[in-house]
């Protein structure tokens, strides 16, 4: 029978500090526990019914005696707490050196340099939310055709532009120029080209984001299992995380909710292979904007979605739902946090109930995926597909 691998990431879904969190100046973060801690309780009912609380202790999800999912959750080895470095290490890359970023903006003698490639001087230079700095920069970006440069706490050099005053392939070639650019010390995970539209006071981002990463350094887990003749579906930002290697198709999507209509697409058109999705939002929209309540609902949103996903499983289907990195809304900053990420693996012919533990590396979910769709075996992880194969265990 063909198998398939459905890999659903909540983006910045962390479950509590990693023993070197204080090296990150991450002490006490634990995105989930203090959201839940926040308001008093998370009501996830099918995150609970899949294990979710037998991970760790969430206020509001509580244990299950009898989980419907197999839990642990993954510990990252490489170092940073970056998307790029997550979503490598998932599939089979660990970095022994964090991507750089810039807490207090790009070296003036880069930008000037950057200015010059371009033929434009630029506005900005700055830590900024994507959505706060056009409504604040936009009017003098639509005044002056200066396009908005910015960071976050990812290690990213990101550039906004209205379309109507920067057209998209324009956009798209400053921001090829800044991907050459930045290279050796400066060699950032992703250039992100930022269009929007609007007017005054009320611009939005649009769908014509593109992400220019850099390239992996050896073969992926996408690779692995496209060469073995398989489908590669890539939902959200991860075909532009990955760099397209073993991408066979993809959707871009705006928010959460298109994030899962276009998995669920994805599984009524898609028998065999790997359909791998980012969900932004709990990172984009509340993580980095110390928003516990609205990640707090974006959560809930995402658990009243289940039963859509589970109804499109089919028999020999494994689902994973995990996270690449923390961003506790409820701690001091907006920096993503150095945190384990939870795992839970459902399938309705795999165990039910099996404890995977702490694992050492987020690659063991790329080797578990390998392993069970028969390809060749990743460069690092272990696959605890063994621990999870046959009937449920509590019976």
């Amino acid at each position: 029978m063909p198998r398939r691998v459905i890999v659903i990431v909540l983006d910045s879904v962390g479950i509590g500090e990693m023993p070197d969190a204080e090296d990150y100046g991450d002490l006490g973060s634990n995105t989930l526990g203090n959201i839940a801690s926040l308001r008093g309780g998370l009501h996830l009912p099918h995150l609970e019914k899949l294990g979710l609380g037998n991970i760790e202790s969430i206020t509001g999800v509580p244990k299950n005696r009898t989980p419907e999912g197999n839990f642990g959750k993954m510990a990252e080895r490489s170092v940073g707490k970056d998307t790029t470095t997550g979503h490598w290490e998932m599939a089979g890359v660990i970095l022994e050196r964090a991507l750089p970023t810039f807490p207090n903006g790009f070296p003036q003698e880069f930008i000037e340099r950057y200015e010059f490639a371009i033929g434009r001087r630029v506005l900005g230079n700055e830590v900024a939310s994507g959505t706060e700095i056009i409504q604040r920069l936009g009017e003098e970006h639509v005044r002056t055709g200066k396009p908005i440069v910015y960071t976050s706490a990812d290690s990213v050099f990101q550039v906004a532009a209205h379309e109507g005053i920067i057209p998209l392939p324009e956009l798209m070639r400053i921001c090829q120029i800044a991907r050459e650019m930045l290279i050796d010390e400066m060699q950032v995970g992703r250039v992100i080209a930022r269009p929007f539209l609007g007017e005054i006071g009320q611009f939005y981002r649009t769908s014509n984001r593109h992400d220019f990463a850099i390239e992996p350094p050896h073969k992926i887990l996408m690779e692995y299992v496209q060469e073995q003749g398989l489908a590669v579906c890539a939902v959200g930002k991860i075909r532009d995380i990955y760099t397209g290697r073993g991408i066979t198709d993809y959707e871009t999507t705006k928010g959460n909710r298109e994030g899962v209509n276009k998995t669920l697409d994805y599984m009524t058109k898609v028998d065999a292979g790997l359909i791998m999705t980012n969900l932004v939002d709990f990172d984009m929209l509340y993580g980095h904007r110390n928003d516990g309540e609205g990640y707090a609902h974006a959560l809930e949103a995402f658990d009243e979605r289940l039963p859509e996903i589970y109804a499109a499983l089919l028999p020999e289907d494994m689902l994973i739902i995990t996270a690449d990195h923390g961003c506790d809304p409820t701690r001091p900053g907006t920096d993503h946090s150095r945190e384990y990420v939870p795992l839970l693996v459902y399938g309705s012919r795999l165990q039910k109930g099996v404890s995977l533990g702490t694992r050492s590396t987020f690659a063991d979910l790329g080797a578990t995926v390998v392993e069970y769709l028969e390809t060749e075996p990743i460069l690092n992880g272990k696959s605890f597909y063994s621990e999870i194969q046959g009937g449920r265990i509590n019976d």
